[in-house]
């Protein structure tokens, strides 16, 4: 059984992301993207010019980014500290 760390790899995380140098965002297929455009052709060809950017070759779901928050802030990653965990389909890849 994992001990219980309240402020482990989330606080961590929180530190060093908040302390961090400006990085890449990663690229969610949101519904935002198409308000940054005045037509949907427009909004079409920035998550196609999006998408291109990314490694993976789409954009992220917000559902793949939420999840690892839960991860974060369980126990299991009681160990991990001084870490950034990048969910961005690769584009902080080095």
């Amino acid at each position: 059984m994992l001990p219980e760390d309240r402020h482990g790899a989330l606080g961590s995380f929180v530190g060093v992301e908040s302390a961090s140098t400006p990085s890449r965002p990663a690229r969610p297929g949101t519904p935002g993207l198409s308000g940054l455009t005045p037509g949907p052709e427009q909004a079409a060809g920035l998550r196609q010019q999006s998408a291109a950017q990314v490694p993976l070759g789409r954009l992220g779901h917000p559902e793949e980014i939420a999840a690892a928050v839960p991860f974060l802030a369980s126990g299991q990653s009681s160990f991990i500290t001084g870490s950034s965990l990048y969910v961005d389909g690769g584009l902080n890849r080095n």
